[in-house]
């Protein structure tokens, strides 16, 4: 029993020590692929090919001096950041692996809680700097993340109900013969719209803002406070690039192939970002309540339909 757990906290850290090195170069690609974009050079004179860049950006900014507002409450602003990436990474635990890790029986429903959590540490975020620019930030945060919350969970809810279980090894499974984007298309891309809403991504960034919040609810935050914001929310692309991979596009977990499908999500991520500007606040809603949410409460009943329909046949 000790060998389990000592390999089960050895296998954590190295999966929290790959996340973390893959969000160092996820963030070298995106500098990149901007650059090609926008038709300029990205970083490329920090040694070979700019491939260092990411580790002297890290050493900058925990190396500058942490700022503190005066009237902030202490306590809060500077521990809710590091709450943020804590709940980021440990959502990881999730990811299905056979032997020694948590491949247990409800991994959606701890994924869902998970991503229900971080709302708060975004909230406490913009309150505790005591400015009115990182309040406003976070509300609209919070009230963006709760809207796509509701269908992010529903269209899980439609698969889970499509496979009866809540093991995400199970849609590795599942997916053998035909994977589930085929057959469910509008849901996968509501499910991607979705990610990019629950990260906070252009086009729905607006918990920043930077054109008229001036950088939103962090404003208040640099140093190795920014940092850890800024590594919460690239861990978080990950995780919903892996999600969605698991999800539609076969999930084989096994096969390189599989993590070539999770790179090519996360360049869609930045793909969007160099691409589409940022929405009304009041199209973001709309679109959260007046479109996903109807497409996914239509496809949630049509696959309870259908496996009511399969279990009377049997």
């Amino acid at each position: 029993m000790f060998y389990d757990l000592l390999m089960f906290v050895l296998n954590f850290l190295l999966l929290i020590v790959c996340v973390l090195i893959s969000v160092a170069f996820l963030t070298l690609m995106e500098r990149s692929v901007l650059g090609y974009i926008q038709v300029r050079k990205g970083p490329n004179k920090v040694g070979f090919l700019g491939i260092p860049q990411p580790f002297s950006d890290a050493i900058k900014l925990i190396c500058s001096e942490q700022p503190i507002p005066f009237m902030s409450n202490y306590f809060l602003y500077y521990f809710s950041p590091v709450f943020n990436l804590m709940i980021s990474l440990f959502i990881w635990v999730v990811f299905p692996y056979v032997t020694y890790m948590c491949s247990f029986s409800y991994g959606f429903l701890f994924f869902l809680c998970c991503t229900s959590l971080s709302v708060y540490t975004l909230m406490i975020a913009g309150w505790s700097s005591n400015s009115n620019y990182s309040l406003l930030g976070s509300l609209r945060s919070v009230a963006q993340t709760i809207s796509y919350e509701v269908s992010l969970a529903l269209i899980l809810l439609s698969l889970v109900v499509l496979i009866s279980s809540f093991n995400i090894l199970d849609f590795m499974n599942f997916q053998f013969y035909c994977w589930f984007v085929i057959f469910s298309f509008p849901l996968a891309l509501s499910f991607f719209g979705s990610c990019l809403a629950e990260t906070n991504r252009t086009p729905f960034d607006f918990a920043e803002g930077e054109s008229e919040l001036v950088s939103g609810f962090n404003i208040e935050y640099g140093a190795g406070s920014f940092t850890l914001i800024f590594l919460a929310e690239y861990a978080s692309i990950i995780f919903m690039s892996m999600m969605f991979s698991l999800v539609f596009l076969g999930g084989d977990i096994y096969s390189f192939y599989f993590f070539f499908k999770l790179s090519f999500i996360s360049f869609l991520f930045i793909w969007v970002r160099g691409t589409l500007p940022r929405f009304r606040y009041d199209k973001l809603m709309y679109l959260a309540w007046s479109s996903f949410l109807p497409l996914s409460l239509n496809f949630l009943f049509f696959f309870i339909g259908l496996s009511v329909m399969f279990f009377s046949f049997i």
